[in-house]
């Protein structure tokens, strides 16, 4: 799933290339994705575009219309950029692209989602607060108001794991299960630990952990296109993804705990004291 930095590189790439062109063509092509029906889809079509901006994990591409296209490209969907925009018409049901814009200079983009799960969003709205998840985002780790006292703020009082505190984007914007494995990774704190009884030490690494982890993401994510950027993803990860090899830190072997859609992955020697956490599914088959 696309995060914070990786929805990042990608605001920075249309901004650079999108600020003043007109819209010439909204297409859906799979009606699920739409969630809006007011403003229409239409209603894009001439008007400029003004900024590209992100809001936790959404794209919110801002016209002079007064409209604002915005996505989330959930668990699958993905940003197709094109130079000259393909002429091929788009067969409803028969391809992953779920939605095509096209600009004035013939350059435009497809949004594509693989698999059966069909989570992908789009919604044209007046406003960026129109949209619901965005209506709900906590604050942003890398805007310059967050600081220590602002995450401190937030864990107090929590009896839930950490792992789903800092995955929780009502509580904190952008960060999921990719990234929330990294910042436990270098903050040394098992996924497991209970927010509210996080030490003030240890809420200043993960304080530090949290914005050294997501800027450095962010940064190298900068400048690069769509087609490079789950690539560079994957190979800056650090723990996630890398389920049985050599934690970078100490050598020990990344393990992984898996749940109903998705996998932990952490290092016991570096975050939980040595200790093996209980994979579930090996659990489940030895009952």
């Amino acid at each position: 799933m696309p995060e914070m930095p990786e929805v990042q590189g990608l605001v920075d790439f249309l901004g650079a290339r999108l600020n003043g062109l007109e819209i010439t063509q909204a297409r859906i092509t799979a009606i699920s994705a739409l969630k809006t029906y007011d403003p229409p889809i239409e209603s894009l079509v001439g008007a400029r575009v003004e900024t590209v901006a992100r809001r936790g994990k959404f794209v919110d591409i801002a016209t002079d219309a007064g409209t604002h296209l915005v996505f989330h490209l959930a668990k699958a969907g993905w940003l197709r950029w094109y130079d000259t925009l393909p002429t091929t018409v788009i067969k409803p049901g028969r391809s992953a692209i779920a939605l095509r814009v096209g600009f004035a200079d013939g350059s435009g983009f497809d949004l594509t989602e693989a698999g059966t799960k069909k989570s992908l969003a789009v919604s044209v709205v007046r406003e960026p607060a129109d949209v619901p998840g965005i209506a709900r985002l906590g604050p942003d780790p890398l805007d310059p108001g967050f600081t220590r006292d602002t995450l401190a703020t937030l864990l107090a009082g929590r009896r839930t794991q950490i792992k789903g505190v800092l995955r929780d984007q009502s509580i904190v914007a952008g960060i999921g299960n990719a990234y929330s494995d990294e910042i436990l990774h270098v903050a040394r704190l098992s996924p497991y630990a209970l927010a509210a009884t996080l030490d003030a030490d240890e809420i200043d690494t993960l304080y530090t952990a949290t914005i050294d982890t997501l800027r450095d993401a962010v940064e190298a994510a900068s400048g690069r296109p769509p087609a490079e950027l789950k690539d560079a993803k994957r190979r800056g990860m650090r723990v996630h993804g890398r389920q049985g090899e050599a934690c970078p830190v100490c050598g020990d072997v990344v393990r992984s705990v898996f749940f109903a859609d998705n996998s932990l992955e952490y290092c016991a020697t570096c975050q939980t004291g040595g200790k093996v956490l209980a994979d579930r599914r090996l659990s489940r088959l030895l009952k």
